[in-house]
């Protein structure tokens, strides 16, 4: 069944927002979201809707499977067709991936095959629970088209349930939904046929092109499903990489994955079937598209992330708007990261997502502000106040980025360095003055009006009895080779000066004081970075502490041993940060001031140009 037109070949890929309020429902932060992304593009694909209530992946999932919801429904699609854009509902079960700890939550799958990287046993379906479950398919794609939506798509990859039919990995079964090829794309092809019967709706289908691992499906048989669909007379194919349970990386597009992967995999899809084929992974740049479109790998690109970050990135490329883009470095520090503690879709660039109703309004009276110190927070605020109608001088003593200039040192975080381009140049490009002096209080009291002070944060250096020669983040710019390295605390800076410094064949120990290293990063990269931790030979010690060093011997107290290390080259203090609020005795009562970023609470990325951001907004 043929497409409808599009208006381009920009398309917005699902995203999950945790806007929700725990009914299923479409909310008004939904509404604003979707509405502020979908003015360029030709189509929004919107969230995962869920089928039955009882296999929700989040709390605050929206569901399609009751007529009590469409009210909602169609306030949305009626949003996104007033600003010209397709609306297409993406209809999925997890099968054995539902979350675990939503209560009520049910698990089936093709075969009694639990996850190996964690979630509970599914039961296998019957033939009845088959059935079932195809029809809440279909149930929902009628929904979906009494809504107004223009097409369905279906998700065939993933590891999600219809994939878990498709592989030989999940499926065992030995009845007419599996063991032979044609058996286990029965499920998946019978609730298409289903859709596209009830529901007279284009469906696409999403395809793991490779789910990247070890007996997993393959392009191979990738390639044999995608020719299935194009008989089947699916609208579109867009190709996807990975499995939710076996290889999250690949999944969530994690930046340690090289990107244009997902790219290769739909161009050879496309050279094999005539159907349209859409790409999609870390398309967060224009000549991502135009790489795409240039070498013939997929007739539509689905972008998401570059959306979460820039709203306008589909008019920003298309030429509609001549602003430069605000850029996604795939970083899942807002996105992934917020969702997987329970907290809402946000992002590390912008501070907005989420609250697209509360843009920048120009102040009642201007003003002229100081802001001290030209981190991300520093230079957020600096950039909204000179937005907003005032004076504004930005004092740093150093560079403009501040300690984020480290960030993209540590291996697989090259792209963090577009943030600080990015700043750097709205900076530049703006009528703020930037004083490149560590400011005085003299330089602030009497003249300016206020002092936002976004002077980040010190590191926090353990008193050790014989400690007098040691490093902090500043060894990843001349990192040391073949030395034998002490790293201090085993929190995310530690662990990433560690991944760094095996990449110089140094030999590498770590000592952390709580019982668990690595605890504040994020859950990919954690993963991910003690996996290389341990296959590079870091010895980890934890419940230790350092108590003497003495030329080249540490000494290091555990709960019940003492032990010395000897011949240790190099010392790294890693053991936290500290609010740098040194200005604020000199201030205090003299000047209004303003504490944004690491100055006022220690946090990541996303809090500072938060902080920054909103306190800036009310001036």
């Amino acid at each position: 069944m043929a497409l409808p037109e599009f208006r381009n070949r920009l398309i917005m890929s699902a995203v999950k927002t945790g806007y929700g309020d725990g009914n299923g429902k479409i909310s008004e932060r939904h509404i604003a979201f979707w509405e502020r992304r979908s003015r360029h593009v030709a189509a929004v694909i919107f969230e995962p809707f869920y089928i039955d209530r009882r296999v929700r992946e989040l709390p605050t999932q929206i569901g399609i499977d009751s007529d009590d919801k469409l009210e909602g429904h169609k306030k949305l699609v009626d949003t996104v067709h007033k600003n010209g854009a397709l609306a297409i509902a993406h209809i999925n079960h997890p099968g054995r991936m539902a979350n675990p700890k939503l209560e009520g939550n049910i698990f089936l799958s093709a075969s009694e095959i639990e996850c190996p990287n964690g979630g509970k046993k599914p039961r296998e379906m019957t033939i009845d629970d088959i059935k079932a479950v195809q029809n809440q398919y279909i149930q929902a794609a009628i929904r979906a088209k009494n809504a107004g939506y223009d097409l369905i798509e279906l998700q065939f990859g993933l590891g999600y349930l219809i994939a878990q039919f498709i592989s030989p990995a999940s499926n065992k079964r030995a009845d007419q939904y599996g063991g032979s090829f044609e058996n286990r794309l029965r499920f998946g092809i019978e609730i298409l046929r289903g859709i596209k019967r009830e529901s007279g709706l284009p469906v696409i289908v999403r395809l793991s092109g490779d789910e990247m691992y070890e007996g997993g499906i393959k392009l191979e048989e990738t390639i044999r499903i995608a020719k299935l669909l194009e008989q089947e007379d699916a609208g579109a194919i867009h190709v996807t990489t990975g499995n939710v349970c076996m290889s999250p990386p690949w999944y969530y597009q994690h930046h340690f994955i090289p990107k244009g992967k997902n790219w290769e995999l739909s161009k050879k899809i496309k050279d094999v079937v005539s159907v349209p084929v859409i790409a999609v992974g870390q398309i967060n740049e224009p000549e991502d598209i135009d790489t795409i479109f240039n070498s013939g790998s997929a007739d539509y690109v689905a972008i998401g992330r570059a959306l979460i970050a820039d709203p306008d990135f589909a008019g920003k490329y298309l030429n509609i708007i001549k602003e430069r883009i605000r850029p996604c470095s795939a970083c899942l520090t807002g996105c992934l990261g917020r969702i997987k503690i329970g907290k809402t879709l946000q992002c590390e660039i912008n501070p907005l997502v989420g609250r697209e109703s509360e843009e920048i309004t120009p102040a009642p009276s201007k003003k002229n502000y100081a802001v001290v110190g030209g981190g991300l927070s520093g230079m957020e605020a600096a950039l909204t106040l000179a937005k907003r109608g005032h004076n504004v001088t930005l004092f740093e003593k150093d560079k403009l980025g501040g300690q984020f200039n480290f960030a993209p040192l540590p291996p697989g975080k090259f792209s963090l360095k577009k943030q600080i381009e990015y700043y750097r140049n709205e900076i530049n490009e703006s009528n703020i003055n930037v004083v490149y002096k560590e400011a005085s209080s003299e330089d602030l009291i009497g003249k300016f009006e206020g002092v936002l002070i976004a002077t980040g944060s010190k590191p926090f250096f353990p008193n050790i009895d014989g400690l007098e020669n040691y490093s902090w983040a500043e060894i990843l710019l001349n990192p040391p080779k073949n030395k034998n390295v002490l790293i201090i605390g085993g929190g995310s800076i530690g662990i990433e000066i560690a991944s760094s410094l095996v990449d110089h064949n140094n030999k590498v120990t770590l000592v952390e004081m709580l019982n668990e290293i690595a605890r504040d990063m994020e859950l990919i990269s954690r993963k991910l970075n003690l996996t290389k931790l341990i296959n590079s030979g870091v010895r980890v010690f934890t419940n230790c502490r350092v108590t003497r060093i003495e030329n080249k011997k540490i000494y290091i107290t555990g709960k019940e041993e003492e032990f010395v290390l000897n011949d240790i080259d190099i010392c790294v203090i890693a053991a936290g940060m500290r609010p740098n609020t040194d200005l604020v005795e000199k201030l205090n009562g003299k000047i209004p001031f303003y504490l944004i970023g690491d100055s006022n609470q220690i946090g990541d990325a996303v809090s500072a140009i938060q902080s920054g951001f909103f306190t800036a907004k009310e001036l």
